[in-house]
């Protein structure tokens, strides 16, 4: 089932090892530290530039809201540099660009994790009460953007395209191909990568869920050998909740 095309061809003549490591790990490593700095230093500048400040006052609330997805840029930064300085570049080394299987099985995959998150919160329900359970941070940046449509437009956008392609990157192209070169069993490189998903998202009360998730979208990396199909599969997951938060405003 698992058809690493890529993985199972010889190394390219960049494709080293650092430290001991083949570069994914470094890769992933950079992203992650990356995700995290500059969390950080936008909470800083954000808690800094509004003390004192009227929030009703600020004329164009949006843009500030936004910045607030830019960590998500770093997760896909080092994989990216990773691939063109040690590897064949983003399309030969990860598949990122989908093909029409990749289509029809990261549709699929991804139909079946919004199922997966459906039954599991329905589960979630039961331990942590309606309120807790269904809490969204996509309705906090509805909130934050009063209902203007050109911003939740973008914020849909990225929701649906960016967010997807960063982590995608990340878990399913470097992490896991750094993995297969070591010999990691392709199902504890399925679980991994999913639980490193859930734990990246912040959400305790949804980790049981967002594994659920990540194992079915990772599902489409694990058949198809390609990043590609996941990706799909991945913003499949994201599009019904970014369309309800364009409709619901």
């Amino acid at each position: 089932m698992d058809q690493e095309h890529d993985q199972g061809d010889p190394p390219a003549v960049r494709d080293g090892m650092v430290l001991g490591a083949h570069w994914g790990f470094l890769a992933f490593f950079t992203g992650v530290g990356g995700y995290y700095l500059t969390s950080l230093v936008l909470a800083a500048v954000l808690v800094g530039g509004f003390t004192g400040t009227n929030m009703l006052d600020v004329p164009e609330i949006g843009p500030v809201i936004l910045v607030v997805f830019l960590p998500n840029l770093a997760l896909g930064l080092g994989p990216a540099l990773g691939s063109w300085l040690r590897g064949r570049g983003l399309r030969a080394e990860f598949g990122l660009l989908p093909d029409v299987r990749d289509l029809k099985v990261g549709l699929a995959c991804g139909g079946f994790a919004l199922l997966t998150g459906y039954v599991l919160n329905l589960l979630l329900i039961a331990v942590y009460g309606s309120g807790r359970a269904w809490e969204d941070p996509l309705s906090e940046v509805s909130e934050g953007l009063g209902g203007t449509t050109v911003w939740l437009l973008v914020t849909a956008a990225i929701v649906v395209l960016l967010a997807p392609l960063t982590e995608e990157l990340l878990l399913r192209g470097a992490l896991w191909k750094a993995l297969r070169h070591h010999r990691v069993p392709a199902w504890v490189i399925l679980l991994l990568t999913a639980l490193v998903f859930a734990l990246l998202h912040g959400e305790s009360h949804r980790t049981v869920a967002l594994l659920g998730q990540g194992v079915a979208i990772g599902a489409a990396r694990l058949i198809t050998g390609r990043t590609g199909a996941s990706l799909v599969a991945h913003a499949a997951n994201n599009l019904p909740p970014a369309v309800l938060l364009v409709a619901a405003s």
